[in-house]
């Protein structure tokens, strides 16, 4: 007996144990709020047990201001989007200025946003100034399902679960039945891949990344 507990100590020993290496990516919502689709992602959400990043348009806050305040009371991470949903690439200095400023003006009181992401992803150096001076970091993205262009929730989800790995910033949109249920689908078919779901803030103090005013983050690793 003793003979049989050495024997299996040593192959114990002899064979290295390596742990599972943990998988981190942060889910991001567009164009927000949206009424009855944020309401049942949120509610989606919730029963994951998932936090996520909404970029919000302050035209849209000043549509569904309750579902706004939802977002906030839910602990999720509120980023700024511009209050028009225009350009702000060609924009001018006082332009820009006055779409984050509007913006900012609508989010749920209480609400500190670390990241500007710009419709369209398009940026310019008057733009970077801008949000540097406003303390802002640009939140870009690493995974793109286009789900805006597409209604089959089964392709948007799998576009993302073939391509996502450790420290992606997933871009979705909260406008369609379709993107919402794709949204949750990802959720679950990462989550059994052994992905967890944090917020941008959350991915980037993970991976040791501190967020700099005007500089612009695809993904954090």
């Amino acid at each position: 007996m003793r003979r049989l507990f050495a024997l299996v100590l040593c192959f114990c020993m002899a064979c290295p144990v390596y742990a599972r290496a943990e998988k981190y990516v942060a889910l991001t919502f567009d164009d927000g709020p949206s009424g009855r689709f944020t309401r049942t992602l949120l509610q989606g959400l919730e029963q994951r047990g998932v936090k996520a990043t909404f970029l919000l348009c302050g035209y849209r806050l000043e549509q569904y201001p309750r579902e706004g305040q939802q977002i906030f009371q839910a602990g999720h991470e509120i980023g700024l989007h511009g209050y028009s949903h225009a350009s702000m690439a060609d924009m001018d200095r006082k332009t820009l200025e006055r779409e984050i400023r509007e913006d900012l003006a609508l989010l749920p009181q209480g609400c500190s946003p670390v990241f500007l992401r710009p419709p369209g992803g398009k940026w310019s150096d008057t733009l970077l100034s801008v949000a540097r001076e406003q303390g802002l970091g640009i939140l870009s993205w690493s995974v793109d399902p286009r789900d805006w262009a597409c209604e089959d929730a089964d392709q948007i989800c799998q576009a993302v679960v073939r391509t996502a790995q450790d420290g992606d910033v997933i871009l979705l949109h909260d406008m369609s039945d379709s993107s919402v249920e794709a949204a949750l689908a990802i959720v679950d078919e990462l989550k059994a891949q052994g992905f967890t779901f944090v917020t941008a803030t959350q991915l980037a103090r993970l991976k040791g990344v501190t967020i700099e005013p005007g500089e612009v983050y695809t993904r954090f690793s």
